[in-house]
């Protein structure tokens, strides 16, 4: 994975609360979760950005 980069982010306060608890669940941060969530999300979807030592 590369460098991080932050960024805001505006989400449903509901939503918010249903992930807090996800990432509760799963013992990890918001932030971990929401991260996990996205690289799943691509990676289910093949968007996932090729590594350079993949090309």
């Amino acid at each position: 994975m590369g460098k991080k980069k932050a960024f805001a982010l505006r989400v449903d306060e509901d939503m918010l609360k249903a992930i807090e608890k996800w990432a509760a669940d799963e013992f990890r941060s918001t932030n971990g979760q929401i991260e996990w969530m996205l690289n799943k999300a691509l990676k289910d979807a093949k968007r996932y950005p090729k590594s350079k030592t993949d090309q």
